[in-house]
């Protein structure tokens, strides 16, 4: 009886230093599951004051080439009227070649952007575009690795578009670069939750004469003159509508989320999971780790993103992460494990992906 006593009496505290004994086992930290709430809540980006002075661009790669050769979609989107623009080009154009068309079919329409939100293409991380865009005054805004989050609304649009062009080629055929300026023109007017009107009427402050009102005989008035308001006064209703609509998103967002944050010098290790067709682990498959490291934090990049002390074999990566890819180590920086397995990883050129 005073044994049991005993081991019911010392249980407790054994129990403790078993798990925190286990949490500082760095092979079981890199390869257990995660079944809690992904860390970081959402940080929206700043609502523009006014229409395509902050915008977002990506691209839509690997298309079937059309009759004319094109392969790519670029896409610009407008952060305050969400109005856009898709641009044939071909994945083999220069840099200066871009250069070009963004002059042509950006800067001429509507005005030299303050920032442009994007990933980092290989396009959009070269010399030439980065000292082109300082030359003009705009500031780049690149994501993190592997987070297209940062960038929500140019995904959707890219969505959008990817919707619209299947249906296209499924129900008429042809080449996608037929339709693009009837899908452009489609995306423009059609109507707008966040806004509350269609992106059209936001930028020219009056809807647009759609070919449904062609067969209508004599003027048409397109827009009471009750709802034509001062374009400052417009501008203030469409923020205060964006606002809350970002709000909204946010506070559902937050609650499938935790916060969490990290010091400069602390080890955290870093999720592959995103990484699958990026990094292969040679026979390894879906017996590799889950996490990968630890690697020290060397910065606080904005609220969610931290910048790592990455080894020479990721060094074609970019080492900015958010933190939904980081969790903390607690082992022991003795108990570092090299990364033999990693030597021979295979990088792709572009990142996808917070703002660095």
């Amino acid at each position: 009886m005073y044994r049991d006593l005993r081991v019911n009496y010392w249980w407790p505290g054994m129990k403790r230093d078993i798990i925190k004994y286990v949490k500082k086992c760095l092979t079981c930290a890199q390869v257990n599951a995660e079944h809690q709430k992904p860390y970081g809540i959402l940080q929206p980006l700043e609502i523009p004051m006014w229409k395509w002075e902050h915008i977002t661009m990506d691209l839509i790669t690997k298309l079937p080439k059309t009759r004319n050769g094109y392969d790519t979609i670029w896409v610009f989107v407008d952060r305050l009227s969400k109005s856009a623009h898709f641009l044939p080009i071909k994945k083999t154009y220069y840099s200066k070649e871009m250069a070009e068309i963004y002059v042509k079919e950006v800067v001429a329409r509507h005005r030299v952007p303050v920032t442009i939100v994007s990933d980092r293409d290989t396009w959009f991380t070269s010399h030439f575009w980065k000292n082109f865009q300082e030359e003009f005054g705009t500031k780049l805004l690149l994501s993190t690795a592997y987070h297209p989050q940062t960038d929500g609304q140019g995904e959707r649009t890219i969505q959008t578009l990817e919707d619209m062009l299947r249906a296209c080629i499924i129900d008429f055929g042809g080449s996608c670069d037929d339709y693009l300026p009837l899908a452009e023109f489609s995306n423009n007017n059609s109507y707008h939750s966040g806004l509350g009107m269609p992106p059209f009427e936001v930028l020219y402050g009056r809807k647009c004469r759609t070919p449904v009102c062609w067969g209508e005989v004599g003027p048409r008035e397109l827009a009471s003159k009750k709802v034509v308001k001062v374009t400052n006064e417009r501008i203030d209703q469409i923020r205060a509508q964006l606002k809350a609509t970002q709000d909204r998103q946010k506070s559902y967002a937050d609650k499938q989320r935790r916060p969490i944050e990290f010091q400069v010098g602390d080890f955290v290790l870093l999720k592959v999971s995103p990484w699958k067709g990026v990094i292969r682990f040679r026979k390894r498959g879906k017996l590799s780790p889950r996490f990968i490291g630890p690697f020290k934090i060397i910065a606080q990049i904005g609220e969610d993103a931290y910048g790592l002390e990455l080894l020479e074999e990721l060094s074609g990566i970019h080492n900015t992460f958010h933190v939904s890819y980081l969790r903390k180590c607690l082992a022991d920086e003795s108990a570092y494990v090299p990364m033999e397995d990693t030597s021979h990883l295979s990088f792709k050129d572009g990142f996808i992906g917070g703002i660095s």
